[in-house]
C-alpha cells in the first residue's frame, strides 16, 4: 500500500492507501469519474474462460466501491448509530468482512483465511479498509482460474443449494446493501457522498447523465 498522493481534509482521510484518478468511457461520451480506486483494471486477472470476466470485473469495481464509501468515516464515527437497534459503522465494517468470508469460503469454496484472522488486528478505520482489499485480491487470483462448469456446479447455501454462480451474485447484492445503509449513515453524520455509481448531491462533473427524469429514462 502506497501513501495518497493528496489528502482530502473534508473527508478527513489520511488513510495508507492507493489515490487514483480514473475516468470511466461511458455511452453517449459522457465520462465517469471514481476518485479512488483500489484495484485498477491492471490488476484485475483475465479469466480462463472469457465469459466469466465480467464477474471478475464486477467483483473489483464493487471491492472499490465499498472501500470508497468506507473512506468517508474519521475514527471518530466507528461507534456512530443512527437508533438503538440500528448497527454501528464498526459492527457494519466487521460484518462485511466476515460475512463475505462466509459466502466465498463456506458455500463458494474459494481459499480463504481462518474466520479468526479476517478482523483486522487494529481497530483504526485505515485498517479496515487495507483488509477489505487484501481479502479481495486473492479471490480474484482463485475466481480467473474457474471454468464454466465449476461455476455452473450446484452448492449448499445455507438449507437449500444454489449454483455457485448464484451464490457470487448473491454476495455481491450482500455488499451493495451494506454500502447503501452506510451511505445513509454519512449522510445522517453531514458527511459528503460521493460518486459510486454516478453523480452525488457532493460530487459531479460536466457530461454527468443522471436518470432524474421521464425524458432521461425514455431515451433509446
Amino acid at each position: 500500500m502506497t501513501t495518497p498522493s493528496h489528502e482530502n481534509s473534508e473527508l478527513q482521510i489520511g488513510h495508507p492507501l492507493r489515490i487514483q484518478q480514473q475516468s470511466l468511457e461511458l455511452e453517449k461520451g459522457c465520462v465517469m469519474h471514481y476518485d479512488f480506486i483500489a484495484i485498477p483494471d491492471q490488476d484485475v486477472p483475465r479469466a480462463v474462460n472469457p465469459l466469466f470476466q465480467h464477474l471478475l470485473d464486477t467483483y473489483a469495481g464493487e471491492t472499490d466501491k465499498v472501500i470508497s464509501v468506507w473512506r468517508g468515516f474519521s475514527q471518530d464515527d466507528l461507534g456512530f448509530r443512527p437508533h438503538p437497534k440500528s448497527s454501528t459503522v464498526a459492527d457494519i465494517l466487521k460484518h462485511q468482512l466476515l460475512s463475505e468470508r462466509r459466502f466465498f469460503g463456506e458455500f463458494v469454496g474459494t481459499p480463504e483465511p481462518p474466520a479468526a484472522d479476517v478482523l483486522p488486528k487494529s481497530q483504526d478505520i485505515g485498517a479496515y479498509l487495507q483488509r477489505m482489499e487484501e481479502l479481495a485480491r486473492p479471490r480474484l487470483t482463485f475466481f480467473a482460474a474457474q471454468t464454466s462448469e465449476w461455476w455452473m456446479q450446484d452448492v449448499p447455501f445455507f438449507e437449500t443449494t444454489r449454483q455457485r454462480i448464484w451464490v457470487f451474485w448473491r454476495r455481491v447484492l450482500h455488499t451493495c446493501h451494506h454500502r447503501t445503509q452506510l451511505t445513509v449513515y454519512l449522510r445522517l453524520l453531514n458527511k459528503p457522498v460521493l460518486s459510486v455509481y454516478g453523480p452525488t448531491s457532493d460530487q459531479t462533473w460536466e457530461g454527468a447523465d443522471p436518470t432524474n427524469s421521464v425524458e432521461a429514462a425514455g431515451r433509446k
